[in-house]
C-alpha cells in the first residue's frame, strides 16, 4: 500500500508541473497548487507512517508552500506569479 500511495502522490506533484512547463497554467495557478498540495500531503502522510524522515521533510515543505498559496488565493490575494516549491 505504501508504494502505491507514494506513487499517486508523486504523480500528482509531477502533474502540477506539466501545465506550467507547457505554458497552459501560471506557476501560481490554483489548480496547480491543489494538485501539488494533495500530492505532497499524500507523500508526507505516508512518509510519517513509514518513518522516512527525509521524505517527510521534503513532502511537508512542498505541501506547506502550496498551502500558503491556497490560503492567499482564499483570501483574495493573487500569488503574483510565485513559483510554488
Amino acid at each position: 500500500m505504501s508504494q502505491s500511495v507514494q506513487f499517486i502522490g508523486a504523480l500528482l506533484v509531477l502533474a502540477s508541473c506539466l501545465p506550467a512547463r507547457l505554458g497552459r497554467l501560471a506557476p501560481g495557478a490554483t489548480p496547480r497548487l491543489w494538485l501539488r498540495f494533495v500530492g505532497a500531503s499524500l507523500i508526507t502522510m505516508d512518509a510519517f507512517a513509514e518513518q522516512q524522515w527525509g521524505f517527510l521533510l521534503l513532502g511537508g515543505a512542498c505541501a506547506l508552500y502550496a498551502l500558503v498559496g491556497l490560503v492567499d488565493w482564499a483570501r483574495g490575494r493573487p500569488s503574483a506569479g510565485r513559483e510554488p516549491a
